[in-house]
């Protein structure tokens, strides 16, 4: 059975400088969820401008830890974002495995929404019938 989860989460993106390469960009994520999932999580993410200022790229990991619909654990999410000339897609998928304690088994994935400066999610999972 799917369940989706839904409630909003705030951002904080911090530039890592410890190395310049031209055009890639490393940083790390914190984010705080709230609603139905309730967790914290850190992650990093790597991206890629071009010469084209509508056009990028960038892949994420994050830990997420806290609980989902009452049930406690941890698990990772990975994502892929392609922005070209400014037409952007965005997957965001529960890495196979990843889950712990009553966690374990979930998969999913979870889109990120962004209305008037704030960020909201829908988050569509599963989780095995034991848990």
């Amino acid at each position: 059975m799917t369940n989706i989860a839904k409630g909003t989460f705030e951002v904080k993106i911090v530039p890592q400088a410890d190395r310049e390469i031209p055009n890639l960009g490393r940083m790390t994520i914190d984010k705080q969820f709230f609603g139905d999932l309730k967790a914290t999580t850190q992650g990093q993410m790597l991206s890629a401008g071009t010469a084209m200022p509508t056009s990028a790229g960038y892949v994420a990991l994050e830990r997420v830890e806290g609980t989902l619909h009452g049930k406690k654990g941890s698990f990772v999410l990975q994502h892929n974002g392609i922005m070209s000339r400014g037409d952007f897609s965005l997957r965001v998928i529960v890495v196979p495995d990843s889950g712990t304690g009553e966690l374990a088994g979930l998969s999913g994935s979870l889109t990120i929404i962004r209305a008037e400066g704030k960020h909201s999610y829908e988050f569509e999972y599963n989780l095995p019938a034991a848990n």
